[in-house]
């Protein structure tokens, strides 16, 4: 495969559930060696575009290819390239760790000896070789979702699929999995990850699509994304009584007027012309007898992108029931 071929594309993909349009002429593409964060409401498609790459959703339309290998012509060799971590934990509680990993391996081929060999490789990776010999069904959630990973290298995938990797998981846990991600990449495997968490993706992602309603909406660095709401920011926290006069204050400069969060007091601006703007602002609010709180110069945030883009705050995608793409059949479009 060159090196100038995606290793990951998709282009044009449509899915249906009955009425229900869960991919909406989805396409995508990036190059092998790097993080690709997909980030969306619950519902927006993000689980279905993974099971199309990864051979397990044939679409209505469109094309796909994972590590040069058309998914939908040839899907047995498409998934002797990749690796997939669904949502949920795909492990048998009544069998061993160890035993988890060998069957995956198995499963893609190996010999016992190979599988064996092969299972103690991923679970010392993974931190898991205490408690190897240990049934599943003894494992917290944390170490669940870590076998779960470790079933999912077990074939050496060029591609890596990992759906929500750290949902559910505790600090330590998802510290843990971060690192390994990073490990992954050094050591040449290409990752396409979903989160719910825009920290999650501005750490570890060298790119990021938002998807929503089926559609991929935005795509680049975050970064890029970030510069396309207009740059630099200014947060204006004031003293209650202040808030009337600093909103005519503020509007004033910027044109238009700015967000404001009652809760905390809290004026966003952009600042167009960056720190002059913000030494203009400073000004103005003296001139006005306004002394603020806290007045600062930020780049937006991924949580503005993610709102700019989908009408939605990650922090209510977050509370969201996982129900939002059940349609009248009862399906989710996720």
């Amino acid at each position: 495969m060159s090196s100038t071929t995606p290793i990951v594309s998709a282009a044009d993909v449509v899915k249906t559930f009955g009425d229900i349009v869960a991919l909406d002429g989805v396409s995508l593409e990036f190059d092998q060696g790097i993080v690709y964060a997909l980030l969306g409401p619950n519902g927006a498609g993000k689980t279905t575009i993974i099971r199309v790459l990864t051979t397990l959703l044939r679409p209505d339309s469109g094309t796909a290819s994972v590590a040069g290998v058309d998914v939908l012509a040839d899907p047995k060799t498409a998934r002797t390239r990749l690796g997939l971590a669904g949502q949920f934990a795909a492990v048998d509680d009544y069998l061993t760790g160890r035993e988890n990993v060998e069957m995956v391996g198995r499963l893609y081929g190996m010999t016992s000896a190979n599988a064996r060999r092969r299972a103690g490789e991923v679970l010392e990776k993974i931190d898991l070789s205490e408690a190897a010999d240990r049934n599943v069904r003894t494992y917290s959630g944390g170490m669940r979702r870590r076998l779960d990973l470790a079933a999912s290298m077990v074939g050496r995938p060029q591609v890596l699929f990992l759906d929500e990797p750290t949902t559910g998981v505790d600090p330590r846990s998802r510290l843990d999995i971060w690192a390994l991600i990073k490990e992954l990449i050094d050591a040449g495997t290409t990752i396409l990850l979903t989160t719910q968490y825009l920290d999650e993706a501005d750490q570890i992602a060298d790119r990021i699509g938002v998807i929503d309603r089926g559609k991929l909406v935005a795509d680049g660095t975050a970064n890029e994304l970030k510069a396309k709401l207009g740059g630099d920011v200014i947060d204006l926290h004031l003293q209650a009584d202040d808030c009337a006069a600093g909103l005519r204050v503020v509007a004033e400069i910027a044109g238009e007027d700015p967000s404001f969060d009652a809760d905390l007091n809290m004026l966003t601006i952009p600042a167009r012309d960056g720190v002059n703007t913000l030494m203009e602002t400073a000004r103005r609010l003296d001139e006005n007898q306004i002394v603020p709180l806290d007045i600062a110069l930020r780049k937006p945030t991924l949580d503005e992108v993610f709102m700019a883009y989908t009408g939605h705050t990650a922090e209510e995608v977050a509370k969201a029931p996982k129900n939002g793409g059940r349609g009248r059949r009862g399906r989710r479009t996720e």
